[in-house]
């Protein structure tokens, strides 16, 4: 039995779809208020659009919100994403504050949530978000797979 996305993984996924066609890898995150559909911030991975980096989709997101809220943080809010956060998205969300994080496809190579260093699970990490995994996974994996195959 399938049941619908919830809409912040729905845009979520859209949104990684729509970087995927700019030649991005794609991932997509929304923010939201805790416990509401309530959209703060959207973004994509724009790591090449914009020569840089830092530019995940998380980081972007969160600097959106940031901006838009004037705190640096986000403890009344949640993060949405398609793929398991890196070790420096991981990071930003601690630092945010985030209550929850939501992610759909796990990252065995370059994960910092459930795989590698396991942020959240470091004595040193101050702030640890409630974890929610494998909503979309199998949408965004595909999406992955899909970007990567038509690379090589």
């Amino acid at each position: 039995m399938s049941f619908p996305l919830p809409a912040p993984m729905r845009l979520a996924l859209d949104l990684a779809a729509a970087c995927a066609d700019a030649g991005e890898v794609p991932v997509g995150a929304v923010i939201t208020r805790t416990g509401t559909a309530t959209v703060i911030a959207t973004s994509a991975n724009a790591m090449r659009t914009r020569h840089d980096p830092t530019a995940h989709a998380e980081i972007l997101a969160i600097r959106a919100a940031a901006t838009l809220l004037a705190t640096s943080r986000l403890d009344d809010c949640d993060l949405w994403v398609t793929l398991e956060p890196c070790a420096m998205c991981a990071g930003a969300i601690a630092l945010a504050r985030l209550r929850r994080l939501y992610f759909a496809a796990p990252d065995p190579k370059g994960g910092a949530v459930l795989h590698g260093p396991r942020l959240f699970a470091q004595p040193t990490c101050h702030h640890r978000p409630d974890v929610h995994d494998g909503i979309g996974e199998q949408e965004a994996a595909a999406q992955l797979r899909r970007f990567f195959t038509e690379r090589r």
